[in-house]
């Protein structure tokens, strides 16, 4: 049982608040990821739960256990960091070994669970190397066999795809979440990528500026953002926000004109994604103005015009072919509208303008 409960958990340094009253119960073997700017307190959690840093308030509980006065030795968990951490005297084998041997291990075990373990991640061809002679992708795989060969009851991993090129940060995810499903460890997993998060994990939790801005699925956050914090950080691109007011049902900002917004009279910031929009024939959208920039994607062509006083972006197939400086119609249908309050960012429910908690 590998329930983790994060009970109010705060970190200050003098003034300097890190984490605020981070309360969180994470099930037993879920994938929960992290996610959140550089300096949001998502490493300074994880850190406190391997121990490494102590929390000023609130209990940390692995199991049936308060773990907050214990040695991180001595707390069940193996970690995986950016920096790959392995010993440049020691080849492939002896590397994944280690942790069995500080542990005090049966030594008439290791053999046997670390060729299973490089097994795992494929490494049992280059055993006999050297860190030097590995590539990153390769040594991040040897940080995940050392830290699996333990069979921790938690694992901790630190933005360990940060130091791969774009192709292996695909390929080593799709081993990570596949590893995660083998070995049924419960999993915390610290990034800045939103990609990495929406695609790896059960749940995510959204920080800024050490506060717990949103937690849910993939979707959920996707789908409903909590705020516009939120709704700028998730999505390829962002959702696209605009400010401006809305008056009887009509939100007019700076060159937009949309009908049919249910959300009381005032000035709100209006969101949609890229993907929900299109462009329109002969003028007949919402917005209407001149091609700022064009990105082909392979699949798609992404336009981005400036209007409500923003870049906004749209989705168009991938055969469209137009200039910059070429005017385009976007229609937004008011369905797929997100109100948030502008002052506090909070969103509103667009049926009756209510906040979401």
């Amino acid at each position: 049982m590998a329930e983790i409960r994060l009970e109010h958990v705060s970190k200050r340094w003098g003034s300097f608040v890190g984490v605020n009253d981070f309360d969180l119960t994470i099930a037993d073997r879920e994938f929960l990821v992290l996610l959140g700017p550089s300096g949001c307190g998502k490493t300074t959690t994880m850190r406190m739960i391997a121990g490494l840093e102590d929390a000023t308030e609130g209990n940390i509980v692995i199991g049936d256990r308060v773990v907050n006065d214990l040695d991180p030795k001595d707390r069940d968990v193996a970690m995986v960091f950016q920096s790959y951490g392995l010993y440049p005297n020691m080849n492939v084998y002896e590397n994944i070994r280690f942790p069995l041997k500080v542990r005090k291990v049966d030594p008439a075990s290791h053999d046997e669970r670390v060729m299973r373990a490089a097994e795992m991640v494929e490494l049992t061809e280059f055993l006999h190397r050297k860190p030097a002679e590995l590539s990153g992708g390769q040594r991040q795989r040897v940080a995940l066999a050392r830290a699996i060969v333990r069979e921790p009851t938690v694992f901790l991993m630190d933005e360990p795809l940060s130091n791969l090129d774009a192709k292996l940060r695909v390929s080593t995810r799709a081993q990570i979440k596949n590893l995660q499903h083998e070995l049924k460890v419960t999993t915390i997993y610290v990034t800045h990528d939103q990609i990495e998060a929406m695609t790896l994990a059960d749940r995510v939790v959204v920080m800024n500026k050490g506060v717990v801005q949103q937690v849910g699925t993939p979707t959920e956050i996707y789908d409903n953002p909590a705020n516009t914090f939120v709704a700028g950080f998730i999505g390829s691109p962002a959702m696209n926000l605009m400010e401006g007011e809305v008056t009887q049902g009509t939100f007019r900002g700076r060159n937009v004109e949309i009908a049919g917004i249910e959300a009381p009279d005032g000035p709100v910031t209006l969101g949609f994604r890229a993907e929900d929009a299109t462009l329109a024939e002969g003028g007949a959208g919402q917005i209407t103005a001149p091609i700022y920039t064009l990105e082909l994607l392979g699949d798609a062509t992404m336009i981005s015009v400036r209007a409500g006083g923003a870049l906004v972006a749209v989705k168009a197939h991938k055969e469209f072919r137009a200039e910059i400086g070429d005017t385009v119609s976007i229609a937004i249908p008011p369905g797929i509208c997100h109100v948030f309050d502008t002052q506090s960012g909070a969103r509103l429910d667009i049926s009756s303008g209510a906040r979401v908690a």
